[in-house]
């Protein structure tokens, strides 16, 4: 090449980086999958990362329902640290008539290509897309049910309620459900006028949501004490066809209001029935007692909520000033009644703190969940998304290869050291938690609530965990994205896996 020629290039490539222009590339690694990427990071051999489990029939194949997505512009919006590392899979859902969800379902080939790393963020063009995944799920409605028998009652600020809403909507918007949210005040906050109140509730209807604000039975009554009301509240304002009563906090987040029904449909409301489930530490049992604890939701049959509403003077005048609200109604049912209390352990309570991974990634559809709020909260509202795509396949496990674990939702799990091969039981859950034990007691923590249970994994070593960063809805597709961060002072990227879940006809 000349000289004059070579200055000529260099001069246009001054004037396009004036402009303002981003030169984008993308690297382009060997062909490969996501399993040897892993074992180069921690220097291990994988086990058949590539190559169908003997003897598992395949359940997923490759589909030519639609291709995917070459633009990655999206990732400018996401706070990401650049090299990264990237790989992204369309997969798309085929509802099947005698499909049923299974704790862990086989899928004979890798869920990603190897990663391409992604040097600029800015008008990025993916270089290659992988043909979409085709998985059979049951035949699950995505549609909102008719759940017009239910009856939720809340009480919290007005602050706080805004901040539940999205939450809330997940599970309630549409369903002819009533939500009863009694507004109290934190400390010496300002009282919500009731234009306020009134404005507000005009809001929530707006959305699908059939929410009824209050105000507190007593002024200055404790918040246990409101809490308690709420039992009363509900049966006073109920409906023809209410049939079950549920208190709950303003951080009780019910995945599948369809499953919610089912559990409920084995229980006669006509018959006094106190439904919940008690903490997963055995500590806050033995010190509380058994009740169905508030987080993970209260439920009263239409005929135990008229005992409660007939006694609920007296149960107030005796009650111990000292009692939480959830302890009121456990008081309140067995000084009154001869109703026991009837767990059912998918409710969670979720008192258990540390590293709830294992909780996350057991398999389980979780009838409710608590304790999302905060700093190390879990965002639910998005984790739960991929539901308006397929249906009760939230936190839903499937095995892509020998080494590749995604729980739907929460995580992608790769096992570098051959766990899988080597037969990890994956109908135990992993014990990521941290427990607290009960002096002189044979329980060590959670094993009534969590069992069966296995020791945790290394992370980094034994599991490599790329957790589920946002989700959201693109073009009747909902995107998520999982990130596992390099390790810090290494130059180990961060590592960014996309999967685009898509319903069968809907592309």
């Amino acid at each position: 090449m000349s000289p004059r020629r070579s200055l000529i290039i260099f001069a246009c490539l001054v004037l396009l980086s004036a402009l303002g222009l981003t030169i984008h590339r993308i690297e382009k690694e060997k062909p490969g999958y996501l399993g040897d990427l892993v074992s180069s990071k921690v220097g291990t051999k994988v086990h058949g990362a590539s190559v169908p489990k003997e003897g598992v029939q395949r359940q997923g194949k490759e589909s030519h329902g639609g291709p995917c997505s070459k633009n990655i512009e999206w990732l400018a919006n996401v706070d990401l640290k650049y090299p990264l590392q990237y790989a992204q899979r369309d997969i798309v859902v085929r509802p099947t008539a005698g499909v049923h969800r299974t704790s862990l379902a086989n899928v004979s080939e890798s869920l990603f290509p190897r990663p391409q790393t992604l040097l600029i963020d800015q008008n990025a063009l993916l270089a290659d897309c992988p043909p979409p995944l085709d998985l059979e799920i049951p035949d699950t409605p995505t549609a909102p049910v008719n759940a017009s028998q239910m009856h939720f009652g809340i009480a919290t600020t007005m602050e706080r309620l805004e901040d539940s809403v999205p939450y809330i909507a997940r599970w309630l918007r549409h369903t002819g459900a009533r939500l009863f949210v009694i507004v109290i005040t934190a400390g010496k906050g300002p009282i919500p006028t009731s234009k306020q109140m009134a404005v507000k509730q005009a809001e929530l209807r707006k959305q699908g949501l059939d929410v009824t604000l209050l105000r507190p039975l007593k002024k200055g009554e404790l918040y246990t004490e409101t809490y308690f009301s709420l039992a009363k509240v509900m049966y006073t304002h109920r409906s023809e066809e209410a049939s079950w009563f549920v208190l709950m906090d303003d951080d009780t987040f019910f995945p599948s209001m369809r499953a919610l029904l089912a559990m409920l449909d084995k229980y006669d409301p006509a018959r006094e029935y106190w439904i919940g489930a008690v903490s997963e530490t055995w500590w806050s049992v033995a010190r509380y007692g058994m009740m169905a604890f508030g987080g993970a939701g209260i439920f009263l049959s239409r005929a135990l909520a008229a005992v409660i509403d007939e006694v609920y003077d007296v149960c107030t005048t005796e009650m111990h000033p000292a009692a939480g609200g959830d302890e009121r109604v456990m008081r309140c049912v067995y000084g009154h009644t001869e109703t026991k209390l009837t767990n059912e352990p998918d409710l969670h309570q979720m008192d258990i703190h540390g590293d709830l991974s294992g909780v996350y990634e057991s398999g389980r559809l979780p009838l409710s969940l608590h304790h999302w709020k905060g700093k190390d909260g879990y965002p639910v509202d998005q984790m739960s998304l991929v539901m308006n795509v397929c249906g009760d396949c939230f936190l839903q496990r499937w095995q892509f290869g020998e080494d590749t674990v995604l729980s739907n939702g929460y995580s992608i799990a790769v096992y570098p050291e051959g766990e899988l091969a080597d037969g990890l039981d994956f109908s135990k859950a992993e014990e990521t938690w941290d427990s607290r034990t009960v002096d002189e007691s044979v329980n060590p923590g959670t094993a009534h609530s969590m069992s069966p249970s296995r020791p945790r994994l290394a992370l980094d070593k034994q599991k490599i965990q790329y957790r589920l960063l946002e989700s959201a809805f693109v073009n009747d597709a909902v995107r998520q994205s999982y990130l596992h961060k390099g390790k810090e002072g290494t130059d180990e990227l961060d590592t960014l896996l996309v999967l685009y879940w898509r319903r069968e006809g809907l592309q």
